[in-house]
Order: structure tokens, then sequence, then C-alpha cells
């Protein structure tokens, strides 16, 4: 497996990561206009979910190339 394909790998994960991160932060926004949370956990959920899908998009690509060194495709 060469550096292409875990770039694309990686790629695909991201595309995967923002789509979920989407629908949560609309869950939250649905969440916030009924009232079933405040404004202040509103906010607080949505940076939640905002970092740490940067963070775990970030850091697959890393994770993808240990993973391919540990079995040896490479």
């Amino acid at each position: 497996m060469s550096s292409l394909e875990v770039t694309l790998l990686s790629i695909f994960s991201a595309i995967i990561i923002l789509m979920t991160v989407y629908s949560m932060v609309r869950v939250f926004n649905i969440a916030k206009k009924r009232s079933d949370i405040t404004i202040v956990q509103y906010k607080t959920y949505v940076t939640i979910t905002i970092a740490s899908g940067l963070v775990i998009a970030t850091l697959l690509p890393f994770g993808y190339l240990k993973l391919v060194e540990m079995i040896g495709l490479q």
C-alpha cells in the first residue's frame, strides 16, 4: 500500500467525519430550537464536536501510516 492509497483513505475518512460532524451540529440545532438544551450547552457541544472531528481527521493519516507499517505492506 503506497502513500497514494493512504492519502485517498484519509481523504475519504475525513469526508465521512465531516458529514458526521455536520449531522451532529444539525441535531444540536434542533435540540436548541426545541429548548431541550440551553444555549451554553449548545455552544459547548458544538465546540467539542467540531474540535474532536478536526483532531481525528488530522491524526488519521498518521494512524493509517503506522497501521500499514505494523502490518508490513510497504
